[in-house]
């Protein structure tokens, strides 16, 4: 992580942005150092995408103070656009031009670009040259948008689901470009859904429900402050979440399915209860993949922590 004393790269002090009678954005404060890859999680409409949206300008804020490289989005766009890079999830990109004339055209609009067929080839896609972007698979489009975000060699680069439909050498792929930007003192803001990747990427992360920041911290911090006593249960095929609190001698209220066959329980993992779990599989015909006892992931502090924009 970025040392404390690093500079700020970005800072938002009390933001609020209203849609009519829906406050989408409910005082929002907190900053990212230079360098720093930081995480926006939370679920659709916890104000992650407005967040970002006026960080780059996009938007106005109706209260509050944003700065990005030490200028105001909104008024200084003209000045901040050259420094940032911007991946969207969706959308951009034309569809009838190839990769490589796509990023070429990118590049004109800098004065110092990076070289377009050396990043075309950093993303993976040197063998993509003859293919028109709308027959790009969609994680080929998703790497493509990452390299139209970095082609200007920016300070700041805001990616939104940076990894999304990519397969996982894609992703493997794009991990690696982030921690690398990152070395480069490049600051990474990241929204996310795939709590792993927060866990993989980011130096810090702020998790977002009904527009208001619910957790801070690094990773560590954040699963640290969650229960410690806890079992997590990895099963071949799923099991009656009923069943499995009666064996393990729980409230069916402390057993989670995160999915099926992947399960967390709030409880001590004792021998004896460890061996009750044993019994019940061994009873059920049911193969045991992993099993693991201590502080919750970042995945189950997200969703105790959003369950309220969950319902």
């Amino acid at each position: 992580m970025p040392p404390a004393a690093a500079a700020t790269a970005i800072s938002v002090v009390g933001l609020e942005k209203h849609y009519g009678s829906t406050r989408a954005v409910d005082c929002l404060t907190f900053d990212v150092v230079c360098g720093e890859v930081f995480g926006l999680l939370g679920p659709n409409g916890a104000g992650k995408t407005t967040t970002v949206e006026i960080l780059e300008g996009y938007r106005q804020v109706d209260s509050g103070t944003i700065r990005v490289l030490g200028l105001d989005p909104w008024r200084d766009a003209a000045r901040l656009r050259p420094r940032i890079g911007v991946m969207l999830q969706e959308g951009g990109l034309y569809p009838g031009l190839r990769p490589l004339e796509l990023l070429r055209l990118f590049a004109s609009y800098y004065d110092d670009p990076e070289d377009p067929t050396q990043l075309l080839d950093t993303v993976g896609l040197s063998d993509a040259t003859r293919t028109t972007v709308r027959r790009l698979s969609g994680g080929q489009r998703q790497r493509l948008s990452l390299a139209t975000a970095l082609i200007g060699k920016p300070s700041v680069v805001f990616l939104d689901e940076p990894t999304a439909g990519m397969d996982p050498r894609a992703r493997a792929t794009t991990w690696r470009l982030v921690r690398d930007l990152a070395q480069r003192g490049v600051t990474v803001l990241l929204t996310t859904h795939a709590t792993d990747e927060a866990e993989q990427l980011c130096d810090r992360v702020a998790i977002v429900s009904g527009g208001r920041i619910v957790a801070l911290g690094s990773p560590a911090e954040l699963t640290r402050r969650g229960p410690t006593e806890e079992i997590r249960i990895v099963t071949a095929s799923g099991v009656s979440v009923r069943a499995l609190a009666t064996a393990l001698g729980v409230n069916e209220s402390d057993v989670r399915e995160l999915r099926c066959g992947e399960y967390v329980a709030s409880t001590v993992s004792t021998p004896s209860r460890i061996a009750d779990l044993a019994t019940f599989l061994r009873e059920h015909d049911v193969t045991l993949v992993a099993l693991e006892a201590g502080h919750s992931s970042l995945e189950e502090v997200y969703f105790r922590l959003t369950a309220e924009d969950a319902k």
